[in-house]
């Protein structure tokens, strides 16, 4: 008798998670799920799991991406133009080539992600965590650097100056 109301009780307890079909909202479980290609613009996906996701060549253009969960997601070549990545875990994503101009990328966890040849410009990565991330030929004209205080000159390349 205590087996099956054991059973109900863990299938209540137990999380729930969206399909990769699910339509974009905020806290959706789009773990692994192939969204490349897709238009997101303006899209609320606030406190999201993108966990192993693709979103490559995806427009994100002013998407609210505060805190998601996106460690080891693939953006590259993705327009993040004015999306808000306040707090987001992108620990070991691939932004190759990503646009990411004017996002605010504060208080990001960037640990070892990839932003090669990403663009930068005007992007707000104040306390953004960027330990080992590689930044070879990422263009930071006005960037907001990691202190919140230092602005990126025009003509920064691969780092702040």
């Amino acid at each position: 008798m205590r087996t099956p109301i054991l059973l109900a009780f863990l299938a209540l307890a137990a999380p729930a998670h969206a399909a990769c079909n699910s339509p974009p909202a905020p806290g959706v479980d789009w773990r692994r799920c192939l969204m490349d290609g897709q238009d997101l613009a303006g899209a609320d996906l606030t406190g999201a799991v993108m966990r192993d996701a693709s979103l490559s060549r995806t427009n994100l253009e002013k998407a609210k991406l505060a805190g998601v969960d996106a460690l080891n997601a693939r953006f590259g070549f993705a327009d993040l133009s004015g999306a808000d990545l306040e707090g987001a875990r992108l620990t070991r994503a691939d932004l190759t080539r990503a646009r990411l101009q004017g996002a605010r990328l504060r208080r990001a966890d960037l640990r070892r992600a990839r932003l090669f040849a990403a663009d930068l410009t005007g992007a707000d990565l104040t306390a953004a965590r960027i330990d080992g991330a590689d930044l070879l030929n990422a263009t930071l004209d006005g960037a907001r650097w990691t202190d919140g205080k230092r602005i990126c000159a025009a003509g920064s390349v691969g780092g702040c100056r």
